[in-house]
């Protein structure tokens, strides 16, 4: 028995095999599918899935299009400890690109899940596409926007939209030449809804996206919140369509914080190659993307350092390279936004970029940085305090003193200082270092120091020359670094020696690397260099700029003197530049070689081009191979086929230029040729010719009429197709007269022509004449061509009038029909229109387009492709033979828009009441008419709706929707559809409530005889639903069948009539409202005790209630009394009796007193009270009724 389940996750197909699965048994199933791959050519591809299923299934991989039984292509693994089955394809190929199904099968059932592998061909260089990766990826989505249908928008384009902000979508439709953004956000809602559903699997909420964008210098972030249904979800980061591995460590290239419901990644070390669409899927579901552009961008003025005093503004200011309109500003390592204390703004051109902190403080002082794009600059702030005088009166004094003590001791002469002092010096270890500094006087000797202590010439070399002074460090090593420190006559100057080790490279190795490796197809091929440079020391090796990891094919040895490479089993793809980066935290340094695998070289390829082909030769070339397999072509090996003979005859090698001359060819015959590239290294395919015919030339076009007059007619052609296999030497034209047979050659016979135009002056005016014009080559002419059309041999016309009485006749929001009158004749001045065309200007252009190319012989049109509300400028030009006329304009402009129409609803179905079970959907469609589109807003109760409703509003149609109703949702929706023409409203009463709860324990007594009173504890709904009512059911000892004794009670006791002696009773109540029926609540058997005396006073058991109620709808009152007598019962309204008055029904029915206004309007508004009496006394009671008011105040 076969039978099909459904999987946990998405995509994966379930076939069980049984009826029933024993106990502690399963059939297949997956439970993380293999994701589909986006991957370049050469690199290694892994799907990846874990099954589940007991006893363990048998796991098998399979492929549409071919076999995945080639060992060396396909590897099929499992990892015991990961759980994963995996297929590898290292040095995956373009044949490989496929769609892939992997099979899981038990006892049980089987399991199916297909994944699609896509393969970016060929390996490009730098040369062509710029560095890295990315130039590849880009390559590769050109190709694919080139092979997409006409129609068709980038699926990428979508997956910006589904995580972009409303206020980019139109930068997003312009980037992608999308113009129809009513269609745009249709399909846009409809994706979105698809993605949701998916998402909803895995995810509970998701809000706060945040685009990636730099957030500090070599760093790059973007964020959002969500709540996940499970925890142990995998989330899977994808960089192009290709997964991209992330850690939670902040050092890695790509990391994941995760903060509470916030979700942080970042790229770090960012480079060109880290441009690209970024996307978050969980479990296979996409999540969000975000498209990383980098600009190119640099800093032409860096910010400098500011020196501010306290409580006054500072300002940093930059100026780009290029125009970008934000950068990132950080303080601190803090980023700063717009606000109080930092002002930021740019220039109109957005090359000038200024940050000002305002009121600065001491606080505020340390780095400001400004990033833009991959570049950044930095500068200090520095906040210099205020000396306040007016505080400290007596430093003026010590100011003076010091001032005059300053100028009797002669500070108006200085004495010996330095004129230039010492500079930072940075070393190499094992070379030279020399500090350098110079005083006013050569008659002064100092002193130096490093790190505090004197500097003996023993240890280090001083020179003393005139007022120079050098320290001389020979042969540095790191125990030289340090602070050195030059004293003479009281002064110093300090500075650092800063000895650094980089990593370097000897330069006879470096010579030797750098010669070229040549090897053959399927050898090995070994790089080694040496080095030396501290630790820890950072190597790297390249291929055309791309970084090589180790796997099955590249094998990389490191040491802290060498490094050592060894590509095994090299194939001619991996020809190209080999470089050995090394780097530490002095320095970088790269050793550049190339490798070159040597293979039989590509067939040479075409197309043929036929140099000459007639009775006496075939000269043609062709194009050489497109990789010689690394050794130059030395010679082609040519043999020559004549069509319809089975044998190839051998011409032989010929030098190694692509260009043959065949003189050994019969006319009229077919040749086809097989060329073979032959190197010193191997012999290629071959590659074959087209057939090559020695023939006459096929006909030229179609002769065009360039100009027509009474004595002279020009035509224009354009060449043959099919030259006949050689040069086009000339052409023959010939003329007929209309209603003749006979053509007659123009040109002399002896005197081809040798242009493609030519001018007929062998004409007589008034006559009608048709060209026709033949080619000619070395084998002379060939066929016709088709004739021309008749030209009549008279001068030109005069263009048309304008046309008349221009109108529109018709409009809608996408189209214009226009009508005219054709213009008026004149001889000599303007002649027959023989067609027109409509020019349309939108009001925003300056530039006329034609809304036809060819021209309309009808006076009327319709322009179609109109923009929604857009204005537009459109005249009309008729045209002839002579040219154009002059345009007719309309008066004034046109607004593409149907005529205007009122608002009005045109479903007259319409419910104005809708109940609707709690947690359920609640969905209201209004369907409209209205011209211009009209403000549709939504009330509930006469206020805005919250923003749980959803509002969806499309051309006609108002959709109002509460995905999860609850009870608050109960209330009157409106909708307000109004233009510039009026205005239309419609009211619909939304009640949301459940199946009610039961009502507490019946209780029954005897106050009359013959009456029971059936009171019940109310149901725990009547507070929440004011609709909610009971109904109570009786059966006695005779009857035994249950029967409705009440309904529509809306208090909690009832009094039962006409009770008989002898008989027992039971009584059911119900809750009941808008839903349906509760569960019954049952009273215990009654049987009636002998009569007594109930004589009382009225009293009301049940009061009335406040209402309040929409203005125009039906209002329900009631209350209850008890007292025996029946008492006598008047309703007032304001102290006026309503008992006479037919507008409202008044009914007294065992007790219950009960009141309903049809209708009610603003004149019911006020006080209502009930008064009852009988001889025993009298009671009353009153509430108050409250009209809701209209919501003009919203229209």
């Amino acid at each position: 028995l076969l039978g099909k389940k459904r999987s946990k996750v998405p995509g994966v197909m379930i076939t069980q095999f049984v009826e029933e699965i024993p106990a502690g048994k399963s059939h297949p199933d997956f439970s993380r599918k293999p994701i589909a791959l986006t991957i370049q050519e050469g690199k290694l591809a892994v799907f990846k899935a874990i099954i589940t299923g007991s006893p363990t299934p048998t796991v098998t991989w399979a492929r549409n299009n071919g076999d995945v039984s080639d060992p060396e292509r396909y590897v099929v693994s499992y990892d015991p400890v990961l759980g994963e089955h995996q297929l590898q394809m290292a040095n995956v190929g373009v044949d490989q690109a496929d769609t892939y199904k992997c099979y899981a099968n038990n006892e049980y059932g089987r399991a199916i899940v297909t994944v699609t592998l896509n393969v970016i061909e060929g390996h490009l260089t730098l040369d062509v596409l710029g560095r890295g990766v990315h130039g590849v990826l880009c390559f590769c989505r050109a190709e694919q926007k080139k092979e997409r249908k006409d129609g068709e928008v980038d699926e990428k384009f979508w997956e910006l939209l589904l995580s972009a902000d409303k206020k980019d979508y139109e930068r997003i439709c312009a980037e992608y030449g999308v113009t129809d953004f009513r269609w745009m956000l249709k399909k846009l809602n409809e994706k979105k809804k698809e993605i949701e559903e998916q998402q909803s699997q895995y995810i509970e909420h998701l809000s706060n996206l945040r685009h990636i964008e730099i957030k500090m210098p070599g760093c790059a972030e973007f964020e959002f919140e969500m709540d996940l249904k499970d925890p142990n979800a995998k989330i899977f980061l994808l960089k192009d369509g290709v997964m991209v591995p992330f850690t939670t460590d902040t050092d890695e290239k790509h990391s994941l914080h995760q903060v509470g419901r916030k979700f942080i990644f970042s790229v770090h070390g960012l480079n060109a190659e880290d441009a690209g669409l970024y996307q978050v899927d969980i479990e296979g579901v996409n999540v969000f993307s975000t498209d990383f552009k980098i600009p190119a961008v640099d800093f032409l003025v860096k910010i400098q350092e500011v020196k501010a005093v306290e409580r006054e503004d500072a300002a940093f200011e930059c100026v780009l390279s290029a125009p970008l309109p934000k950068i990132s500003w950080l303080g601190k390592n803090v980023a700063l936004e717009q606000g109080e204390k930092y002002d930021i703004s740019v220039s109109e051109d957005m090359l000038i970029h200024r940050l000002v902190v305002k009121d600065c403080m001491q606080v505020d002082k340390g780095i400001y940085a400004a990033v833009a794009g991959m570049k950044s600059c930095n500068a200090w702030l520095i906040v210099e305090g205020k000396i306040k005088f007016r505080h400290h009166p007596h430093l003026v004094d010590q100011l003076i003193n010091i001032c005059r003590r300053s100028v009797r001791r002669g500070w108006s002469n200085p004495g010996v200082h330095f004129t230039s002092g010492l500079s930072d010096v940075h070393a190499i270890i094992g070379q030279s270092a020399e500090m350098v500094c110079k005083l006013s006087s050569e008659k002064c000797d100092g002193i130096w120091y490093k790190d505090g202590k004197e500097v003996t010439t023993d240890e280090l070399k001083i020179v003393k020359d005139g007022a120079v002074h050098k320290l001389t460090v020979s042969n540095c090593t790191e125990d030289d670094s340090g602070k050195y420190r030059f004293e003479a006559d009281g002064r110093k100057t300090e500075a650092m020696l800063v000895v650094e080790d980089p990593p370097r490279m000897n330069q006879d190795d470096l010579a030797t690397f750098s010669e070229p490796v040549i090897i053959k197809l399927g050898q090995n091929a070994t790089f080694k260099m040496d080095f030396v440079g501290r630790e820890p020391m950072k190597v790297q090796w390249y291929n055309e700029g791309e970084e090589m990891l180790e796997d099955n094919h590249i094998r990389i040895e490191k040491s802290d003197s060498h490094s050592h490479l060894l590509l095994v089993k090299c194939q001619r793809k991996d020809s190209g530049e080999i470089k050995l980066k090394l780097k530490n935290e002095f320095g970088t340094i790269e050793a550049l070689s190339r490798l070159i695998v040597l293979d039989k070289p590509t067939n040479p390829m075409g197309p043929v081009e036929v140099l000459e082909a007639s009775a006496s030769c075939v000269d043609f070339k062709w194009r050489p191979p497109k990789d010689d397999g690394g050794s130059p072509i030395k010679n082609y090996y040519i043999e020559r086929n004549q069509i319809g003979r089975n044998t190839w005859t051998k011409i032989g090698n010929i030098p190694g230029e692509p260009h043959y001359k065949d003189t050994d060819v019969d006319h009229g015959r077919r040749y086809c040729y097989r060329i073979r590239a032959v190197t010193a290294e191997s012999t290629s395919d071959v590659f074959e010719t087209d057939d090559i015919q020695a023939a006459y030339p096929g006909p030229p076009s179609t002769p065009k009429v360039v100009s027509a007059f009474k004595n002279c007619i020009t035509l224009a052609w354009s060449p043959p197709t099919n030259t006949g296999g050689t040069n086009i030497v000339g052409y023959n034209m010939e003329k007929r007269k209309r209603g003749s047979n006979i053509w007659g050659q123009v040109n002399p016979p002896d005197e081809p022509i040798k242009g493609k135009q030519y001018d007929v002056k062998d004409v007589i005016e008034g006559m009608e004449y048709e060209f026709r014009v033949s080619a000619i080559n070395f084998s002379g002419a060939g066929e016709p061509s088709t004739p021309s059309e008749f030209v009549i041999a008279r001068d030109p016309k005069k263009p048309p009038g304008k046309v008349i009485d221009l109108k529109v006749t018709d409009s809608t929001y996408t189209s214009l029909s226009l009508s005219w009158t054709k213009p008026k004749e004149e001889e000599g001045v303007q002649d027959e229109a023989k067609g027109y065309f409509v020019e349309l200007r939108p009001a925003e252009n300056t530039e006329w387009g034609r809304c036809n190319s060819n021209p309309l012989i009808a006076t009327s049109h319709t322009i179609l492709g109109l923009k929604s509300m857009a204005m537009y400028w459109v005249r009309v030009v008729a045209t002839n033979e002579g040219g154009d006329g002059e345009p007719r304009d309309l008066d004034n402009y046109i607004i593409a828009m149907p005529p205007p129409v009122r608002p009005n609803f045109t479903n007259r179905k319409m419910k104005s009441f809708m109940v609707v079970r709690a947690e359920n959907s609640a969905r209201v469609n209004i369907n409209f008419e209205a011209s211009p589109m009209p403000t549709i807003i939504w009330l509930k109760d006469g206020m805005p709706v919250s923003k749980r409703v959803t509002v969806s509003n499309t051309d006609g149609m108002s959709q109002l929707l509460i995905p999860s109703a609850e009870r608050s949702d109960s209330g009157i929706y409106t909708i307000i559809v109004k233009n510039i023409v009026g205005q239309e409203t419609f009211s619909v009463e939304i009640r949301v409530t459940d199946d009610p709860k039961p009502p507490g324990p019946v209780e029954l007594e005897e106050n009359v005889p013959g009456t029971l009173t059936v009171s019940w504890q109310p149901s725990p709904d009547e507070k929440r639903d004011n609709h909610l009512h009971y109904m109570v059911m009786k059966r006695d000892s005779i009857k035994r069948t249950w029967h409705t004794v009440a309904d529509r009670l809306f208090n909690n006791n009832f009094t039962a009539v006409n009770i008989m002696p002898g008989r027992e009773y039971n009584f059911r109540v119900y809750a009941k409202n808008d839903i349906g029926l509760s569960e019954p609540s049952e009273s215990l058997t009654w049987a009636p005790s002998k009569p007594c005396n109930f004589d009382s006073a009225p009293i009301f058991t049940v009061p009335l209630k406040t209402h309040t109620t929409p203005e125009k709808y039906e209002c329900y009152m009631s209350c209850a009394v008890r007292s025996d007598p029946i008492p006598h019962v008047t309703w007032y309204r304001n102290n006026v009796s309503l008992n006479t008055d037919t507008n409202y029904y008044i009914t007294n029915t065992c007790g219950v007193c009960s009141m309903l206004i049809l209708r009610v309007g603003a004149k019911d508004n006020g006080e209502y009270k009930v008064v009852a009496e009988n001889s025993l006394g009298r009671a009353e009671c009153s509430a108050q009724l409250t009209i809701l008011g209209m919501l003009s105040e919203y229209v």
